[in-house]
């Protein structure tokens, strides 16, 4: 089995070393890295043609800013692995935790993982209050309108077989791409797991970029594509079957 960790990266020139490096330390053993650089401007792109170059399986330059759903959207298309992951280029989130958030799709029972910060008994930083109200409240709203019971569908952690996420237009361009493929997966009435995970947040002084024109933005997706969006075919069981089959096959 192979895992895509896709890496979309804008100005985090302090800590994408120290991301990559972990990531090659996680105890999954068969990994290909795929970092998008959206068109940072710090010196992030600089480091990618130069030292780490060697580092990553592949380097996808945006020759504008987008945002992260762009930049995950390019990395989607290009990973070839059995498995893909997200990983942002902070150190928000612990490689580590990587075959915790795989597992269910290894053992056949999912065919999308959420890495939950808002559930177990993972450490975690203690930083903004109001985001963590902010995000469980469009939490509980994209369960309204799916009617799934996520407790974290803003996490960056988002596991899903490949044949899934590529099967999913991605039309957000920035931080409405968690409600936007929520709200797709649902319709394709996917198997959703979630497992809780750590989480070390950082500050805006650390280089946090999110916003609350982003919440605003993200209550629009979870309204627009749980009830305008085109509706899908959902997944059928013999695909699931056939799935869960060659995960069994893949985990041997």
């Amino acid at each position: 089995m192979k895992l895509s960790v896709i890496i979309p990266c804008y100005n985090e020139v302090e800590t994408l070393s120290k991301v990559i490096e972990a990531v090659r330390q996680s105890p999954v053993q068969s990994i290909e890295i795929i970092v998008v650089d959206d068109y940072s401007t710090d010196g992030t792109r600089e480091l990618l043609q130069s030292s780490l170059s060697s580092s990553v399986d592949q380097i996808l330059f945006h020759n504008r800013n987008q945002g992260k759903g762009a930049a995950l959207r390019t990395g989607f298309a290009a990973a070839t692995g059995e498995i893909i992951i997200v990983q942002d280029a902070d150190l928000e989130y612990d490689p580590q935790e990587f075959p915790l958030v795989i597992d269910p799709i290894l053992e056949g029972k999912a065919d999308v993982v959420y890495g939950s910060r808002f559930m177990g008994g993972k450490p975690h930083r203690v930083v903004y209050y109001w985001h963590m109200l902010g995000n469980r409240f469009l939490t509980m709203l994209s369960n309204m309108m799916t009617n799934i019971n996520l407790t974290d569908m803003e996490t960056c952690y988002k596991a899903f077989r490949r044949e899934v996420i590529q099967s999913v237009k991605i039309e957000e361009n920035r931080f409405g791409f968690e409600p936007e493929i929520t709200a797709k997966i649902a319709k394709l009435q996917c198997r959703i797991y979630e497992v809780g995970i750590s989480y070390y947040g950082r500050t805006y002084a650390e280089g946090k970029k999110i916003g609350w024109r982003d919440g605003v933005r993200a209550v629009f997706c979870i309204l627009k594509y749980s009830l305008f969006s085109k509706t899908v075919s959902p997944l059928s069981t013999k695909t699931i079957q056939e799935k869960t089959f060659v995960s069994a096959e893949m985990k041997r």
